[in-house]
């Protein structure tokens, strides 16, 4: 598969910022203040949703106070027409979950579906809670469940092609430090 890079990097270039890199920084803070205080004390087992969730991890857990235990999956749905629990696990959840409080982390809530799964699964193997935090929450009526939301969000952003913070553009520019949408044509 050839890439043009010249195509990857005019995307960028040409791309709206709807977050800053100071904005998503203070994001950042928000998000570690708002999990700190609920799960300081829990001995939380946080699971980084691949490969989106990385860069939030990266960024996210040296805020974060207290002793956790850190995993990670690898699960996107099967094909756009199913929905619900059916996934395609590229790495499933190696740890014991019985009786754990656990936090998922993923880039962006678009329409949840992968997330929704991803939280389902972890309930039925255990777990004793199971919140989830993302970056980025996307505004749009498109939910798997009508107002469903992250217990942790970053920020909300359009409902547009987005890129940086994690999400990617044809697998690049996750490592964008904003949050940037793809100029409307």
């Amino acid at each position: 598969m050839t890439v043009d890079l010249e195509e990857i990097r005019r995307a960028r270039e040409e791309a709206d910022c709807l977050c800053t890199p100071a904005e998503v920084d203070e994001a950042l803070d928000r998000l570690a203040a708002d999990i700190t205080v609920r799960l300081h004390d829990k001995n939380p087992l946080i699971y980084v949703v691949m490969n989106g969730g990385l860069i939030l991890a990266g960024r996210l857990l040296p805020r974060l106070p207290f002793p956790l235990e850190l995993a990670y999956l690898h699960a996107t749905r099967y094909g756009h027409a199913l929905k619900g629990t059916l996934l395609d696990w590229r790495v499933r959840p190696t740890q014991d979950l019985r009786d754990r409080n656990v936090l998922v982390l993923d880039d962006i809530l678009d329409e949840g579906h992968t997330l929704a799964a991803i939280i389902d699964y972890l309930k039925a193997e255990g777990a004793r809670e199971v919140s989830s935090a993302v970056l980025v929450h996307k505004v749009h009526e498109r939910k798997a469940y009508p107002g469903m939301r992250a217990d942790f969000t970053g920020l909300d952003v359009a409902d547009r092609f987005l890129f940086g913070g994690g999400m990617d553009y044809k697998g690049y520019w996750r490592n964008a430090p904003g949050i940037y949408a793809l100029k409307d044509h």
